[in-house]
């Protein structure tokens, strides 16, 4: 009697079962703990009065209990009074032997707690741990919120629905809501085998009104917990018919919302539903809003990363070629893949110029970093490129002149602690000359170009390696190569090796490859270069630029050295008509005879001997006047007493363009006139 006193009145939870498992005495608190009535309390089993997973498999130990003598240590199980079927619980339990004075086991007795909240903290906890790894593991947004559903189920709800504005995905600033609102599924998930047909699924839009519980969520930022049966759902569910049979359909009993809101600004909602009886509880919301509020600042993250990525490719978009005109020397095929992925848009660039001459430079080249400003840094360099070329200066001073140009940028925008290592690019540049059959290569950093011969053989171009730009340390060569009719020349940036980066020569030796494979056309071998070097996801930018030479034959190109004598100058105007006449120009004759003279006698008399007249047919008439004097001639205006200095002037006013280029054998003189056809 002393001991059922005793552990009558005690807070902890008895109770004993006899060898059939049967319940023959339980205290108070083992009575509250399952909620067992007077009634209630004799003779049931375990499994009669606590429904769960574990209670049969508790009850497999607790005969073994029975066959051994031997207690049964402490372990959790899981389940819910058959009198409160609403509420699952979790309980730890222990059994031991009770043995008569002959040793023989009689029955079992067990100890029991509710340790339910402690359970539910330890699972928090672990949820949000798991959070903190799996959510936002990308810089994508749908991606971002389908690991917040994954994450959430079976946890929290039986299904998830992650619903955000669509402007949200678009990279914008999301707007105010008022009279409803229209939110796009970006992600679900559920414990049920396939999708509700009536429900929305991802990437459609879904119309919430303003009384419906999804919207007031948002527009208080607060969470919301119902039952389907409360009047606010069952009003939201009266005036949308498809979304009540859909909740009868899958028997959905509760509902809670919870605002998607990051930094003040609110992108969607995360709608949890259950089957269960189970209601939500304030537990479950906190752990929802926690839950939520990390994927949130993942998904806003995200949200701004994708509206500067999209401003960034906006912006080198439009500062990048949007096509190659047509080149007397060169057919050219290009591609540009920005970058995928967290890093973002980069700075690469390309270019195909037309130079005087006929000849055509290529270029490609890298800005170090990702971004807006890398993005904004490339189009400076492209414009300054440009800009040199159309100086026509050789490749190797264009890079010496970029080279400075970088250094400038560095001192006027670089913040305390910047380097121009951190403002730095690199650049290839080659000048292919379809007169002389020559390409002349430059490089500042870069990785080399390839050439590949008529024969279909691919080598690199040994290019001396210059430093990067913004260093400033080294001067910069190149290399003048010969070409055979119809080669090809291929630029490229580092993002092509990206697969290979680890390995350098791994990574060329792949591209002579790709490079020598036959193909249809430019545009189907830049295909195939593509399709053979560029990794999915490529981490970075990737330009390339391909041209097959078209030189120029003696058909299309003459010229005659004239003498350092002013009599000459009546010579080189009949040599020069008489070329028009051959070429079927006789139209051009007016203009073209005024230019040579002009050019011509300012080169007798100002310049250096050799002199010598060039025409060339190329679409354009081009006429060109070498000396070897490097003092150019410009432009003035003649008084009206002057007898001279008005010849440039009309050669810039009947010509289409004009300018001057200098080598390193002195300077070119030219000027161009579209050719029209003959009437």
């Amino acid at each position: 009697m002393l001991t059922e006193w005793l552990l009558g009145s005690s807070p902890v939870a008895v109770m004993v079962y006899d060898r059939q498992l049967r319940s023959i005495w339980q205290n108070a608190a083992m009575a509250r703990l399952l909620g067992l009535s007077e009634h209630d309390r004799q003779g049931k089993r375990l499994v009669d009065v606590l429904d769960g997973p574990d209670v049969t498999a508790w009850e497999q130990q607790m005969r073994q209990v029975l066959l051994t003598g031997e207690s049964a240590l402490a372990a959790e199980i899981h389940g819910r009074a058959v009198t409160h079927p609403e509420h699952d619980r979790v309980f730890a339990v222990s059994a031991s032997a009770l043995k008569g004075h002959d040793g023989q086991v009689r029955g079992v007795c067990t100890v029991a707690a509710d340790i339910t909240e402690e359970y539910q903290a330890r699972q928090r906890l672990a949820l949000l741990n798991e959070a903190s790894t799996r959510i936002g593991s990308t810089l994508d947004v749908i991606r971002t919120a389908q690991e917040l559903a994954d994450v959430a189920v079976p946890l929290i709800g039986d299904w998830v629905n992650v619903d955000l504005l669509d402007t949200l995905l678009e990279g914008e600033e999301p707007g105010p809501f008022a009279e409803g609102v229209a939110l796009r599924r970006v992600a679900n998930q559920s414990v049920i085998p396939g999708a509700p047909e009536a429900l929305r699924q991802v990437g459609e839009v879904d119309f919430y009104p303003a009384h419906s519980p999804p919207v007031r969520c948002m527009a208080t930022s607060r969470a919301i917990l119902h039952r389907v049966t409360d009047p606010a759902v069952q009003d939201w569910l009266a005036k949308d018919p498809v979304r009540a049979d859909s909740f009868r359909e899958n028997d959905f009993k509760s509902i809670m919302g919870v605002p998607v809101c990051a930094r003040g600004t609110v992108l969607g909602v995360a709608i949890f539903l259950r089957r269960s009886a189970r209601r939500f509880t304030d537990g479950d919301r906190l752990l929802a809003e926690d839950l939520v509020a990390r994927a949130a600042v993942c998904l806003d993250n995200a949200r701004r990363f994708s509206r500067e990525r999209t401003a960034a490719l906006g912006l080198q978009q439009s500062l990048l070629p949007r096509g190659i005109p047509q080149q007397p020397a060169v057919e050219a095929a290009y591609r540009y893949l920005p970058a995928g992925g967290r890093t973002g848009v980069g700075g690469d660039w390309f270019d195909v110029i037309p130079l005087s001459g006929a000849r055509v430079a290529l270029v490609v080249g890298d800005v170090v970093g990702h971004g807006l400003e890398a993005a904004a840094a490339m189009g400076r360099l492209r414009t300054a490129v440009r800009t040199l070329a159309d100086v026509d200066v050789p490749p190797d001073e264009l890079l010496t002149r970029l080279d400075d140009l970088v250094l400038r940028i560095a001192d006027e925008d670089g913040g305390p602690g910047t380097t121009t290592a951190d403002l730095g690019a690199t650049c290839a540049y080659a000048v292919y000359d379809p007169v002389s059959r020559t390409c002349t290569c430059a490089r500042a950093g870069h990785p080399p170009p390839f050439v590949v011969d008529a024969d279909g053989t691919a080598k690199q171009v040994k290019v001396p390696v210059g430093p990067p730009l913004g260093l400033g340390s080294l001067p910069f060569e190149s290399v003048e190569v010969p070409l055979d009719d119809g080669s090809l020349i291929a630029l490229y940036t580092d993002g092509l090796l990206d697969a290979h980066k680890r390995d350098l020569d791994l990574g060329l030796d792949r591209l002579r490859t790709a490079l020598a494979r036959p193909c249809p056309s430019l545009e189907d071998l830049c295909d195939s270069v593509v399709a053979d070097m560029v990794p999915t996801g490529h981490s970075d930018d990737i330009a390339l630029v391909i041209a097959r030479t078209r030189p120029l034959d003696t058909a299309h190109v003459a010229a005659m050295e004239v003498p350092a004598d002013p009599a000459a100058v009546a010579d080189t105007r009949s040599w020069a008509l008489d070329r028009l006449a051959a070429w079927g120009l006789d139209d051009h004759s007016f203009v073209t005879e005024l230019v040579v003279s002009e050019l011509v006698t300012n080169a007798i008399r100002y310049g250096q001997p050799p002199i010598q007249l060039r025409l060339l047919n190329v679409g354009n008439l081009i006429c060109e006047v070498s000396d070897a004097s490097s003092t150019a001639p410009h432009m003035r205006r003649a008084r009206l007493s002057d007898e001279g200095g008005r010849g440039l002037l009309l050669v810039a006013q009947l010509t289409h363009r004009w300018g001057t280029r200098h080598s390193r054998q002195g300077k070119t003189i030219w000027c161009e006139q579209p050719i029209r056809a003959s009437s």
